[in-house]
């Protein structure tokens, strides 16, 4: 298992796993909040549109913010793919996708980086993706 202070080849040191759940708590609350708020207004709009508002969010983030969800602005985290390339709207909704895929087999899917070298959750495996410190 690597250490807090490795480095994947020349993208950047690899995120903490505390690091990564604060970011992700963050992002959950956010979205939350705008969710709330959202079927408040609207009422009734059903679970779907709470997938693609937290869809939208994750590839607006991903996408055209330079890989930083706010969440992962304020821990200085940001998501990259193993190759070094800007993540593409592909990437951010396999990456979304897989966040509901690990969850569904008892969250093995996040536990996962517990185990990895390179700290990834199923989501990073599926999108090529990892996250590094900023």
């Amino acid at each position: 298992m690597m250490n807090a202070k490795m480095k994947h080849e020349d993208i950047g040191e690899l995120a903490g796993l505390g690091e990564r759940f604060v970011a992700r708590l963050i992002d959950g609350l956010i979205l939350g909040c705008l969710t709330g708020i959202l079927f408040g207004l609207f009422r009734g709009p059903g679970g779907g549109a709470g997938l693609l508002i937290g869809f939208v969010y994750e590839w607006y983030f991903l996408t055209q913010r330079d890989g930083q969800t706010p969440g992962k602005l304020v821990m200085g985290l940001r998501v990259v793919r193993t190759n070094a390339a800007p993540l593409n709207t592909v990437d951010a909704g396999i990456r979304y996708l897989g966040y509901y895929i690990g969850s569904a087999f008892f969250s093995l899917g996040l536990l996962w980086a517990l185990f990895d070298d390179k700290r990834r959750c199923w989501h990073d495996f599926f999108a090529g993706t990892l996250v590094v410190r900023a």
